[in-house]
């Protein structure tokens, strides 16, 4: 019966050390006597099947891969799935983006939804952050690729994670404990108890981990002296479960976790300085020849890959303080199974999540006292509950679900930005290019018509609220037309209800006003015959320096004609449809084949940004819709010692979602057109008992068209098309093996290896520096102009290769291991997101600054289970 078949695929999935894709047809038996232990179990489908015969591309990953290649979050799931990727910039709670073949949802904003959806025990994660918590203890770990939405409570337009933890076992005592020690003083701690309470009816499981590991960055003040690192981890987490299986059918667990951290997140590495630093503009406002850069920075005369790299090979940020972060996150969830029929479920699956963060950091990314954040408070309250039917008819034919999901998600974030003692000079080196040294006597009192204030000091806090509820039915439905060929189709209808706004809860800003005050006199402090473009600029500045979008007053009457920060009210509303359909032909029992289209969706929502409403715009941005098409064959040998599957897909998002950072603000749009197209492969063999390799490549092309823009005749849009999107290589190939040579009776070897190679990616949003209007006249015209911008400097990762290796003996039949393990074996250099460094130049003298990944690391691993 279908309520029987989730309990075995813990079991099963142990078997295995492989990552292997997707296909579906038959049931897994209900009893199975003898299983091969090949055979993965995966519920992808909402059933449990062979990975092997599910109609969907679906990368399977069991525990013994997450321990071997040293994966402890979902960040990390990208040793093991050659289609998906993550990256992280400054925020612990709000930058994780995750992506799948080659899509995601760019964002350091908290009203967008990632593209790729999270899953932990069934229930949806509203937020990448939210679900950074470490992994232990866990069954499996799947990655859907495309669009998801009839199968799973929330839609997602790019892919889905899901995570099982491993549940109570009603039958038997038992546990695990491990521990390990490795460099950067880092310890970390896992473990779990299982204890029957009625056997074989109601057990306990309590799971329970702790890591503590110094940070991989130091941090620098502009003397270069160090005054801490950052990029660690602080963090434990505890998670209880009471579960039941009785003899009716009736089984569930309730889940109850709470996990802490206090990790710092997240330096930045300046790439190469802003030509503002060399030709002496930062000299001349005092603020010394390097511009508060205490660390081994590159010169702008060096603007090449290896200068960039010898820029992150140093390792050392600048900061007049390290970040810091503190995150509580806790919940609990319940899963409920209910027989209605010897041949259907009821299941029944409820949420209430709660994340609390508090983080402090320079946001200018300078040992200058010019920009932070000092806090920024964010609180999400999330309750979601699917209820599903689920069964099969028509003699085993037919199987079918029907559901309902509905989700409310309340967010607050408050952010109290600071202007430091630092922030007059530095916007007077902004402005030395153009008017030469001290440019700052045209703002200092002794200058006649200007007003004499001074920025530090200024602090504004800013609340951002919403409230989203999101409804939905939902089906999905396998029929089998005649022997070995399958029809899938599924459908779900979808809700959207968001409202939310900006206010301004408080703010001591004096400067702006003032500025505002000041800008009639700007042009008698210039000669006759001044150009007006000088005369503007410099009314720019003086708007700048008192009315910096982060910091400034909201609401001013001058709002009414000038670009300056307004408070907003928004709704959002939206529904759509989504379906997919798909068949399948079983050619033999080893041979599967599939095709099918998707219509995927991803909800608009509210720009929860300071900035959004600025000059009357539209805070809130479009639906992301996309049309998947996707053809795989799946095949292995009779015995199930070889294995291959491949997928190939064409995926084209309309009012694709786009988040950037220009240096100044964050700027919200969407795209008309993206694409993402290419072919996946997986697979692995097993030669003999001890041997396992397995390899994966995907062959990608996610990219802007030429006609990506439409009728659109924005700047930023128009200069993304025909460029690749960000963090999206063209070729990403995985290659490892694991041998496993018994010594003994009691006693085993293993070694265990990979590597993955990455091709050369963009890594930041725009490749070319935006044109302004004297370069659009120049060039005579915005098309022109864009086509003959130049790019960004320090835009493409070279290709890289990491290399993962673990070893040890296990003893007592693997009741105790000792393990030595290392990753990143090489120490490659790599930098995620590169960006344009926070009020350090505009255009092409813009500093440009990158957040990279960790270096190598290793250790040693104890092991013992009971």
């Amino acid at each position: 019966m279908t309520r029987k078949l989730s309990a075995f695929a813990g079991g099963l999935m142990a078997c295995s050390a492989l990552t292997t894709p997707a296909f579906a047809q038959d049931e897994v038996p209900e009893a199975p006597q003898v299983r091969d232990d090949n055979v993965i179990i995966v519920t992808a489908t909402r059933r449990a099947q062979d990975v092997q015969d599910i109609p969907l591309a679906v990368t399977a990953i069991s525990p013994q891969q997450l321990d071997n290649q040293g994966v402890v979050n979902i960040q990390q799931i990208s040793a093991l799935a050659p289609s998906f990727t993550s990256s992280q910039a400054q925020l612990a709670s709000g930058s994780v983006v995750l992506r799948v073949r080659g899509v995601g949802t760019t964002s350091n904003n908290i009203g967008f939804e990632s593209a790729v959806g999270i899953f932990v025990d069934g229930a949806y994660q509203s937020r990448p952050g939210v679900a950074l918590s470490e992994f232990v203890d866990v069954e499996r770990v799947e990655v859907l690729r495309g669009p998801q939405g009839t199968l799973f409570g929330r839609n997602t337009s790019a892919g889905a994670l899901t995570i099982t933890n491993v549940r109570p076992d009603v039958t038997e005592f038992g546990g695990f404990v491990n521990a390990g020690y490795g460099n950067f003083d880092e310890i970390s701690v896992q473990g779990a108890i299982n204890a029957p309470i009625v056997k074989d009816t109601v057990a306990v499981r309590l799971t329970g981990a702790y890591r503590q590991r110094d940070g991989f960055l130091d941090v620098v003040d502009r003397t270069g002296t160090k005054i801490g690192d950052t990029n660690d981890v602080d963090q434990w987490l505890v998670r209880g479960q009471i579960g039941w299986d009785t003899d009716s059918g009736l089984r569930g667990r309730i889940i109850a976790d709470y996990s802490k951290s206090q990790s710092s997140c997240c330096g930045a590495i300046e790439l190469y300085q802003s030509p503002l630093v060399t030709d002496g503009d930062y000299a001349d406002v005092g603020l010394g020849a390097n511009g508060g850069n205490g660390q081994p920075s590159v010169s702008t005369t060096r603007r090449d890959q290896g200068a960039f790299e010898q820029a992150l090979d140093n390792r050392v940020v600048s900061a007049n303080f390290a970040p810091r972060a503190d995150v509580d996150n806790y919940g609990i969830t319940g899963e409920l199974e209910f027989p209605v029929s010897d041949s259907a479920d009821l299941i029944f699956i409820g949420s209430y999540r709660k994340y609390e963060s508090s983080e402090t950091y320079d946001s200018d990314f300078t040992g200058l006292d010019i920009f932070n954040v000092v806090p920024l408070n964010l609180e999400i309250d999330t309750w979601s509950a699917e209820l599903r039917l689920q069964g099969e008819s028509l003699g085993g034919k037919l199987n079918y679900m029907v559901g309902g999901f509905y989700s409310d998600e309340q967010i607050d974030q408050s952010a109290t930005f600071a202007l430091g003692a630092d922030f007059e000079e530095n916007f007077g080196a902004l402005l030395g290019a153009n008017f030469g040294p001290n440019p700052l006597q045209l703002v200092h009192s002794e200058t006649p018509g200007v007003t004499p204030v001074d920025p530090a000091g200024t602090r504004t806090t800013n609340r951002f609220q919403q409230d989203a509820k999101s409804y939905a039915i939902f089906t999905h439905n396998s029929l089998e037309l005649t022997d070995g060929l399958e029809l899938t189709v599924g459908a779900r209808y979808s809700w959207e209800d968001k409202s939310g706004g900006f206010t301004q809860t408080g703010t001591n800003n004096q400067v702006c006003p003032a500025t505002l005050a000041s800008l009639g006199t700007v042009p008698s402090l210039f000669p006759a015959g001044t150009p007006a473009e000088i005369i503007q600029a410099t009314a720019n500045a003086f708007f700048g320096i008192g009315c910096f979008g982060f910091a400034a007053p909201a609401d001013l009457p001058q709002a009414a004609v000038l670009p300056l920060v307004r408070t907003f009210q928004s709704d959002f509303d939206d529904e759509e449809l989504i379906y997919t359909i798909n068949l399948g032909y079983e050619f033999s029992p080893s041979v599967n084949a599939y095709a099918s289209f998707t219509h995927g969706y991803k909800a608009g929502g509210i720009n929860l940004d300071t900035t959004a409403a600025v000059a009357g715009a539209d805070p809130t941005f479009l639906s992301e819709e996309v049309d998947a098409y996707e053809i795989g064959l799946k095949a292995q040998t009779a015995n199930g010692k070889a294995k291959v599957n491949i997928a190939a897909f064409y995926e084209e998002f309309s009012n694709f979602q786009v988040l950037e950072f220009t240096g100044t603000a964050f700027a919200t749009f969407n795209v008309p057109v993206a694409e993402s197209r290419g072919v996946e492969i997986e697979g692995l063999l097993r030669p003999n008992d001890e041997l396992t390799i397995n390899l994966g490549a995907t062959f990608l092309e996610a990219s802007y068209p030429d006609d990506c823009a439409g009728t659109q005749t924005s700047v930023q849009v128009l200069s993304l098309c025909g460029y690749d999107l960000t963090n999206a290589p063209r070729i990403i190939a995985l290659l490892g093996g694991l041998w496993e040579k018994p010594i003994n009776d009691t006693t085993e070897f293993f070694v265990s290896g990979q590597v993955r190679i990455e091709d050369d990616q963009r890594t930041s949003t725009q490749a070319i520096i935006l044109p302004g209007a004297a370069e659009i006249a120049a060039a005579g015209g915005l098309q022109q102009a864009i086509d003959t911008a130049p790019p960004i400097i320090a835009d493409i990762q070279d290709g890289k290769a990491f290399v993962n290796l673990r070893a040890g003996l296990r003893f007592a039949g693997g009741a105790y291991a000792i393990e030595g393990w290392v990753t990143n074996l090489t120490d490659e250099v790599v930098r995620g997101v590169t960006f344009n460094t926070t009020l350090r130049g505009s255009g092409a003298a813009n500093s440009r600054s990158a957040f990279v990944l960790p270096p190598r690391q290793y250790g040693v691993t104890l092991r013992a289970r009971f």
